[in-house]
């Protein structure tokens, strides 16, 4: 399974990559290949100062070894070893009226002290976080998530959606990142669905990034926008960093496992405001934003 996954994220992350750049038309991405001590290593793929895309990141990682005693005490084992696959992607665009978007499909294998497989799952999902909130674009992200959803099983929508609502959220400033997508975790095999049948669900959500996002991006990327509204998209930027820095999974299982700094710290934009005590107008596009954040919604009716 491992080997099936890589060549996946392998071949997703290049589709990836060159519509992107189609997107930005002038941009293009810097690749560098980087070796983990411990094992393994991975391919980053970043892009900067686009005419589109202020900065992003489409990165796909491969690494192996021994589980550090803080994830064995996690995951309740002892002198364990483990594999870990997946793609992660982060895009912070230029304009205010473009959404970030956030990506990572992931394949977990854990062995005993004969190699052994003695734990596998799938995990993954979609997000998007916009900072003026084109409900339109909202709705077509979410139909799509659940277009690819519903293939497999049409509970699966519901329930990552869910998921996603309670995950990507900041608990310390009660609202929630961006309006969700998908999260999912720990998808191992049981009767109704095999590994196989994770594996064959995992990559129909991957193979729906482009459609889920690409057309908001064409849609907005040359709207007008003003200072202001620059300044309101980096404030709410650093709600972004306050997530990915503080409550984010990925983040601190890279860290913990001594992955390559630049490729986790990625999905940081270049440029960030904190304002002290700031409140959007009243009846604002801003406020309205914080209140949709503040209270998730069902986007598909």
């Amino acid at each position: 399974m491992k080997e099936k996954f890589v060549k996946y994220i392998r071949s997703l992350q290049k589709t990836i990559t060159s519509k992107i750049e189609e997107i930005d038309g002038k941009a293009t991405f810097q690749e560098d290949i980087w070796m983990r001590p411990e094992g393994g290593g991975g391919r980053t793929r970043v892009i900067e100062n686009g005419a589109v895309f202020e900065k992003g990141g489409v990165n796909i990682s491969e690494v192996h070894g021994k589980l550090p005693e803080t994830m064995q005490q996690y995951f309740g084992v002892k002198d364990a070893d483990f594999f870990a696959c997946g793609l992660s992607l982060v895009l912070h665009p230029n304009n205010p009226m473009v959404p970030t978007v956030h990506a990572n499909w992931r394949y977990f294998e854990m062995y005993d002290t004969d190699g052994n497989i003695v734990d596998q799952w799938f995990g993954g999902g979609q997000d998007l976080t916009p900072y003026y909130l084109f409900e339109e674009d909202a709705r077509h992200f979410h139909q799509t998530c659940k277009t690819a959803c519903d293939k497999h099983n049409v509970d699966f929508y519901p329930k990552y959606k869910k998921r996603c609502d309670e995950y990507f959220y900041n608990n310390h400033r009660n609202e929630g990142r961006g309006i969700g997508g998908l999260f999912f975790d720990y998808c191992k095999a049981t009767e109704e669905m095999e590994m196989q049948d994770w594996y064959n669900f995992v990559t129909e959500v991957g193979n729906s990034f482009l459609d889920a996002y690409a057309p908001i991006a064409e849609k907005r990327k040359n709207l007008s926008f003003t200072k202001e509204q620059k300044d309101w998209q980096e404030i709410r930027r650093g709600r972004y960093v306050e997530f990915n820095l503080v409550h984010d999974k990925g983040t601190l299982f890279g860290l913990k496992t001594n992955g390559r700094i630049e490729s986790i710290l990625m999905s940081l934009p270049p440029k960030v405001q904190w304002v002290y005590n700031h409140e959007p107008d009243t009846d604002s596009q801003e406020e309205n934003l914080i209140k949709v954040l503040q209270n998730p919604k069902d986007w598909i009716q």
